[in-house]
């Protein structure tokens, strides 16, 4: 494996430990920071390994490709932002971003650009975790009842974000990816005692569709450190304890309920200490971000298992600060009669949703969760949109049409009737795979026709024509006519949707185009 160049920003608390691996790997060219006395300690301690105080010099570095970025969460989205842009692969620390559009964008700018997008949910990558979530794959533990993880410790106290945002990433993390699906609804409770904006403890509390409990204790005002994951499966129990030595950090507990006349009887076993082999997860996860750079293969923990994360870190704030339940999944059949949307009396619009102006929603169609819908658009019947899909202006969507979670629609789209979007590459029906779910971003103009399958993971590019019943498996250009199964490009189609000639005129309104390399554009007006 060749290794590519990094750069760290931000040198602080934990960037001095990304730092240290980094450069022990040998891939180390750069630390940035605002503190120019810290750089000049940095350049004691490595000698050789370049320093600088802004971005832009980073991304002039040419033997520099990948970015790693451990500065304050606020500053996340416009780094990774710039640092795609300018043809470099990522990795931000937790949380990916503060708000879920900025998390969507990035992925989607990410996979345009065909560059690695990766978070920093280090226990992912620790080896007990790892082998704990084998152990529950195999359903060596049976169902999954419920799962409770405590992070408490005195300090490190934080002023620039609560408890729940500092320490409770790592933990929503390991329990969405053992329970493999998204809560319906969060439940989050918490007590402020250093600073009346300040949550110093909070609790929070997860209910998942297949019947899955959770909830995670997390606090910096506790006396002694308790790091500790406990699952209870109807078959076996298992402890996940960071703070134990590592012979005795998982446990696997056979206990089990049996039923002796109609009364249930606890049966308890003794402990048993799977072999792992001992490493730091740090320094796997580090190396995980190079493999992915090299090999250009996805991140275990990608852009789409940040936004994941941050969906509940939002849901948990939102009930936190109301003191109230935060529903994800809760059906409003008829939308506030003050909404400037119309929408038909059998409609469902969900609670959590944004709908422009003007747009009309029509028989049976239902709106999901987090989902936004532009101006001006028109959603046919027997429509299903979300959750968390976001549409722009003036789209139209023809009767029995999915627009399923990881779609983002720009401004103009039309989708013909029945046309399919997918978001899983191989779904099975008795196992969860929603944390594989691969974004598709159709953009400005784009025709989908009617019965057209679009697979998921692909870019549909500004006023393109994806003819009745073509199978699309991979980006199509701005302009492209695209039909068949397997989709073939057989020429370009003009804003106005008429084929092009040779020349690429439009016969009908007159645009003429030429290639800017690989790219359509306008020429002139006739």
């Amino acid at each position: 494996m060749n290794n590519p160049g990094i750069a760290v920003i931000g040198s602080g608390y934990w960037g001095k430990n990304l730092i240290r691996n980094y450069h022990e790997m040998g891939v180390l060219k750069l630390i940035c920071d605002k503190n120019e006395m810290v750089l000049n300690r940095f350049k004691e301690q490595y000698p050789g390994i370049k320093t600088c105080m802004a971005l832009n010099h980073i991304l002039q570095e040419k033997d520099i490709s990948g970015i790693v970025i451990a500065t304050p969460a606020e500053t996340h989205f416009s780094l990774a932002r710039e640092a795609i842009l300018a043809g470099k692969h990522v990795y931000i620390e937790k949380p990916l971003v503060l708000h879920e559009a900025e998390g969507h964008e990035l992925i989607a700018l990410a996979q345009s650009q065909n560059r690695v997008l990766m978070v920093g949910h280090l226990l992912q990558y620790h080896p007990v975790f790892v082998k704990l979530k084998q152990l529950c794959s195999a359903r060596e533990l049976g169902r999954i009842n419920y799962i409770y993880s405590n992070r408490l410790n005195l300090g490190k106290i934080r002023r620039e974000e609560n408890i729940l945002w500092s320490f409770a990433p790592h933990d929503i993390s390991m329990i969405l990816s053992l329970a493999g699906e998204q809560p319906e609804k969060v439940f989050a409770t918490g007590g402020n005692y250093l600073h009346k904006k300040i949550a110093d403890v909070t609790t929070t509390h997860m209910e998942f569709p297949s019947g899955i409990r959770a909830h995670i204790f997390v606090s910096w005002l506790h006396p002694f450190k308790e790091q500790k994951l406990v699952v209870v499966g109807d078959k076996k129990m298992a402890v996940f304890d960071d703070t134990q030595p590592w012979k005795d950090k998982l446990l696997i507990y056979p206990h089990q309920i049996n039923w002796e006349n109609n009364m249930p009887v606890p049966v308890k076993g003794d402990a048993e200490r799977p072999d792992i082999e001992q490493d730091e997860p740090l320094r796997l996860e580090c190396r995980h971000f190079l493999e992915c750079i090299a090999e250009n293969k996805q991140p275990l923990t990608d852009g789409r298992e940040g936004v994941r994360v941050l969906e509940v870190l939002k849901a948990s704030q939102r009930s936190l600060d109301k003191q109230d339940n935060a529903v994800l999944a809760e059906p409003q059949i008829h939308p506030p009669a003050q909404t400037s949307f119309f929408a038909h009396p059998t409609a469902v619009i969900d609670k959590g949703t944004n709908i422009g102006a003007s747009t009309k929603i029509w028989h049976f169609s239902h709106i999901l969760p987090g989902s936004k819908i532009g101006e001006k658009c028109n959603i046919g019947q027997n429509v299903v949109i979300g959750p968390d899909v976001t549409i722009g202006n003036k789209c139209k969507i023809q009767n029995n049409v999915s627009v399923f979670k990881g779609v983002t629609l720009e401004d103009g789209v039309f989708c013909g009737p029945s046309m399919v979007f997918t978001n899983v590459y191989n779904p099975r029906a008795e196992i969860q795979k929603m944390d594989q779910v691969k974004p598709t971003l159709v953009k400005k103009g784009a025709t989908i026709g009617a019965n057209a399958t679009i697979v998921c993971g692909t870019i549909l590019g500004q006023y393109c024509f994806i003819g009745a019943g073509a199978l699309v498996n991979r980006n199509v250009p701005d302009h492209a006519l695209v039909v068949g199964n397997p989709g073939k490009q057989i020429g370009w189609v003009c804003e106005c949707g008429e084929r092009l000639t040779e020349e690429l005129e439009c016969l009908l309104c007159g645009k003429t185009y030429v290639m800017d390399g690989k790219q359509m554009k306008i020429e002139k007006k006739i």
